[in-house]
This record gives C-alpha cells, sequence and structure tokens, in this order.
C-alpha cells in the first residue's frame, strides 16, 4: 500500500504537470482591423505575450532522470553530499521514483548518517510494497543494524532472504545481527547477576557491532552506560556519559531523570534538583522524577538539619538527622553505593561522634566514607582524631599525613585548613611519642581536653585508691602523684603536650631540695595529700619519717614513710 506521504507527492507532481491558463487581457478599447468603422481607431494594440507552456509530465520524468545522472556521478566521484543535493532536487521532481529515494539513501551512508538513510529506505520500500525490492530492503536492513535496531534489523532480513535465499550481503549481514543480538543477551543476563564486568564488556561489543555515529546510538544504550558507570563507582565516567546522552537527547524524561540522579550521587543536590524538574516540564507524570524530586528535597532538609544541630551543639539531634538522610541515600550497587553525598554524611556523623566520645562508632563511619572517597581530606582528618582518641597513635599520625596530602591537591582547601592540620600532626606525635613513655592522662583517668578541676579531682582519687597504706599498689601511687605534678603546671603540661620530655621531676627549686622522687611536689601538696589519708589537718606535720630510704608504712595507718 502506497503511503500517504507518497500519495500526496504524487498528486502534487501531477498538478505541476497541468497547464496553466494563460491571463485574460485586461478590459479596454476593442481592437480593430483597417476597415474599422471606429473614427477613434488609429491602430491595433500590441497582443500579449504568451507565457510557455509548462513541460509535460513525461518531460519532468526525463528531467529528474538527468539529475539523477548527475547525482550518480557525485557520487562516483565520493562527493557524497552534492550527490545527496542532486538525488534531493530528483525526488522533488519525481517522489515516487524509490531509486531516487535509495540513492541519497546511500549517499547518506556513506557519510554515516543512518538516520535519514533509514527514512529514504523506508519510504521506498513503502513505494515497492506490491513489488518488495530485495537491493531496497538489504539497505534498510543495514540502517536498521547501524542504529542498534537489531530485532527489526533481523526481520527485514528475513524478507530479503525469502525473496533471495543466496543473497551472499544478506548472508554476511545475518551474521552480524545475530551476533549483535547475542551480545544483547548476555549483556541482559549479566546485568540482572548484577556482573558488571562482563555487562559493560557486552555493551562494548554492542557498540562495536554498529556503524552509527555517537549521536545515533541508541537513547536506551545510552543509559545503559550511565547506569553501569554508577554500579561500578566511576562516577567521573557516569557524570561524561550522562553528559553525552543529555547533550542528544536534551528533551528526554529518561535522561534528565538519571542525569539528576548521578548529580545527586555525586553530592550536588541543587543541580540534582534542576533537572528532575526539567524532566517533570516534559513529563509531569514521569514516576521515576517524582520519586527523585521528593527523595533530593528529602536528603537536602535532613543534610542542612543535621549541620544546624551541629552548630548548635546538639549532638545527638545531628547523629540522629544525619542518619536519616543515609538512609533516604541508601549503599545500593546500582546507585555507586551511595557516592559522594554517602561519604560526605558518613563523614559528618563521625566528627559528631568524635565529640560525643564515640570512637569506635565514628571509626566505622570514617572507614565507610574513606572508601566511598578515598581523596576526602576532611574524611582523613576525622579518622584520624578518632584514632587518636582511641590511642592509635601511629596510625593517627599516618592519617594526619594523609589528610595534609590529600588537603595540598583539593583546590578547595586554604593555607589555613593545612596549618591547622599540620598542628593536629604536631600533637598526634607528641602523643606518639609520650605513649612510648608513660601517658599522664591516661595514669590520671582524665581525657586530654580535661581541665584543672578534672585533674585535681582525678588526682585525689587515684592517690587514694593506690595509696599502699591502703592496700595499693606503691608503683601506681608514684605514678599517680608524677603526673600530677605535671599535669597541675600549666607550663609543664604545655611541654608535655607538645612532646617534650618531662618526666615528673622539677628543678629542686620548690624548696624540697633533692626529693625529686616525690614527683616534684610542694610541701603544700605533700600536707594536703598526707592529711587526706589521716584525716588531720595542714602543716605537713609528723606523720611521715624521712625520704631516700627503703619504704616503710607505719603500723596502725598513725604515718608512713616514702622511698620514691
Amino acid at each position: 500500500m502506497v503511503s500517504k506521504k507518497v500519495k500526496e507527492a504524487k498528486k502534487a507532481a501531477k498538478a505541476a504537470a497541468q497547464p496553466v491558463p494563460s491571463e485574460e487581457p485586461t478590459a479596454g478599447p476593442s481592437t480593430s482591423s483597417s476597415n474599422s468603422t471606429s473614427p477613434k481607431s488609429s491602430a491595433t494594440p500590441p497582443s500579449p505575450t504568451p507565457e510557455p507552456e509548462p513541460p509535460e509530465e513525461g518531460d519532468i520524468v526525463k528531467q529528474a532522470e538527468k539529475v539523477k545522472e548527475k547525482g550518480n556521478v557525485a557520487f562516483k566521484a565520493g562527493k557524497y553530499q552534492e550527490a545527496i543535493e542532486h538525488y534531493t532536487k530528483a525526488i522533488e521532481m519525481n517522489p515516487l521514483e524509490p531509486a531516487f529515494l535509495t540513492n541519497r539513501a546511500a549517499s547518506y551512508m556513506a557519510l554515516k548518517r543512518f538516520r535519514p538513510a533509514l527514512d529514504d529506505c523506508q519510504q521506498a520500500a513503502t513505494i515497492q510494497s506490491a513489488n518488495p525490492s530485495a537491493k531496497t530492503l538489504l539497505r534498510l536492513a543495514r540502517c536498521q543494524l547501524a542504529l542498534g535496531s537489531a530485532t527489526p534489523a533481523s526481520s527485514t532480513l528475513r524478507t530479503v532472504l525469502s525473496l533471495e535465499p543466496k543473497n551472499a550481503p544478506a548472508i554476511e549481514l545475518e551474521r552480524k545481527i545475530s551476533s549483535l543480538e547475542n551480545h544483547l543477551k548476555t549483556f541482559e543476563t549479566a546485568r540482572g547477576k548484577k556482573d558488571w564486568g562482563l555487562a559493560r564488556l557486552a555493551l562494548d561489543r554492542c557498540l562495536q557491532g554498529i556503524e552509527g555515529e555517537a549521536e545515533e546510538v541508541p537513547t536506551e544504550w545510552k543509559i545503559w552506560k550511565v547506569e553501569l558507570e554508577m554500579a561500578k563507582g566511576n562516577m567521573d565516567n557516569a557524570n561524561s556519559a550522562a553528559n553525552d546522552a543529555l547533550r542528544v537527547n536534551s528533551n528526554s524524561p529518561e535522561v534528565l531523570c538519571l542525569r539528576g540522579l548521578v548529580l545527586m550521587i555525586s553530592g550536588k543536590l541543587p543541580q540534582a534538583l534542576q533537572h528532575v524538574q526539567s524532566a517533570l516540564r516534559f513529563d509531569p507524570s514521569h514516576v521515576p522524577s517524582q520519586q527523585l524530586r521528593k527523595r533530593v528535597k528529602d536528603i537536602e532538609r535532613l543534610k542542612d538539619e543535621g549541620n544546624t544541630a551541629f552548630k548548635a551543639g546538639r549532638l545527638e539531634e545531628a547523629v540522629e538527622k544525619y542518619s536519616e538522610a543515609l538512609e533516604r541515600i541508601g549503599e545500593r550497587e546500582e546507585e555507586a553505593k551511595g557516592g559522594q553525598i554517602r561519604a560526605t554524611l558518613l563523614s559528618n556523623r563521625a566528627t559528631t561522634l568524635v565529640k560525643l566520645h564515640e570512637y569506635t562508632r565514628a571509626l566505622a563511619d570514617t572507614e565507610a566514607s574513606l572508601a566511598l572517597s578515598p581523596n576526602s581530606f576532611k574524611a582523613h582528618r576525622t579518622q584520624a582524631r578518632v584514632n587518636l582518641g582511641l590511642e592509635n597513635y601511629e596510625q593517627s599520625v599516618r592519617d594526619f599525613n594523609n589528610a595534609i596530602e590529600e588537603a595540598m591537591k583539593d583546590g578547595s582547601t586554604t593555607d589555613r585548613d593545612v596549618r591547622e592540620l599540620r598542628a593536629e600532626l604536631k600533637k598526634a606525635e607528641a602523643a606518639l611519642k609520650r605513649s612510648k613513655t608513660k601517658d599522664y592522662y591516661k595514669i590520671l583517668g582524665v581525657h586530654r581536653e580535661c581541665t584543672d578541676i578534672d585533674i585535681k579531682k582525678a588526682y585525689r582519687k587515684e592517690s587514694l585508691k593506690h595509696h599502699p597504706d591502703k592496700g595499693g599498689d606503691e608503683e601506681k601511687f608514684k605514678l599517680v602523684v608524677e603526673a600530677h605534678s605535671v599535669l597541675s603546671d600549666p607550663q609543664r603540661r604545655a611541654r608535655y603536650d607538645a612532646g617534650d620530655d618531662e618526666d615528673g621531676l622539677n628543678d629542686g627549686t620548690n624548696g624540697m631540695g633533692g626529693m625529686g622522687g616525690m614527683g616534684g611536689m610542694s610541701q603544700a601538696d605533700i600536707a594536703n595529700l598526707f592529711a587526706a589519708f589521716n584525716g588531720g589537718g595542714g602543716g605537713g606535720g609528723g606523720g611521715f619519717s624521712g625520704f631516700g630510704g627503703h619504704s616503710h608504712s607505719s603500723r596502725g595507718g598513725q604515718g608512713f614513710s616514702f622511698a620514691f
């Protein structure tokens, strides 16, 4: 059956071939011969010039054939664009000649422009539908294969082979179509099993099996490529693939929605929302876009609420908000396990947990964050702080060094960020050095950020606990006294925190002479300590006997001697 488009073209061609009636002369005085009796007649007016007769339909066909021949000459000379122009003119003159269409299709195919070639072949096949041409259908099947339409190509080729079973080009094309179909099946199977490596290999084979340019690759295949890159965690590649798909299919809700998902996973929430809203303008009922819009809005809201709570010191609330946002993000493998946005929120939650001294939970978050985003200097910094809190000093030093290295490569960091990291690294190195000798904070059971009051309370508690006359360990008691003598002195504590050697000894200027073994305690400190044990007042009186000899505790708790 001849298509409507072809019928209209035929009608137009016939109309163009009909003679156009000459215009009638304009009204005026009648013309007279030499025998005219009109007194006013002096001359015969010139007759109007007759318009040329339009060519007959047969003449148009002949002219179209001549134009076609010019196209053939250009085609053979490799001037395909010029050939297309000649064939186009011939088609305009005689739209019912399928050879003009198939010749122009061949020119398009030579230029790798298979989409317009496909249209020409389909139109020619429609004109020839009463008597199908194997040559036209073979060219059509090749266009379909070049554009990745394996199933239509296979169907068209079956008709060709039914007309010419031994057509060698058709048999070769059948092999190529079968190969493409097999690759597509492999892709579908691998994707279903989440074998992303095999799926990507199969898709690459599909792309290699077609001749179409990048712009003519099926939109579905472009979407698959983006999804595979996300599943493998290659977000830079996913972003590039999404941009390529959007450049060619800028009005596709599916492509716009997918681009929005890539942006969300990359942590660019405002841009993600813009793309999803654009998708919904093209198709308000597009369900994936509706779902993604709500998801992006929820994540952005919860993230902002968590940040606000953190800055206000409402740490438990901040942890809760970050956790809710992480649930909305999820960690599906098809979505890069949450990608950069999940890494950021894990790092935020870890920072909050550090302030709550929940180091074990914080460490799990930083490890998960760095698995998703290995180059985040903030996550490395948080992990360094976590390991410092967990007394993993060597690892803390490594983490701070990693943080500095990544910060130096990160264009968004400032000199101040790097200076602060170096200062924290120095503290971690000092802690590592102390750990190889004595950790006075650990001896007293206090945090490194403790106040003077915290130190005094801890000192009283630990000295009572370990005093030998109370059944405690004399060596531990000595360490408690030593730790207190350093940490209760602001200057000595600062030196100790900086990693300088502080062994609890003083310079002998506190009035106690050479009693460095008492950890540098003043007479008042000692008096107060004994008063605490003996229930007496100050003055440092009578409860102890000399220094420097072997330690002997007095009986009945009335007094004791030290030999530190």
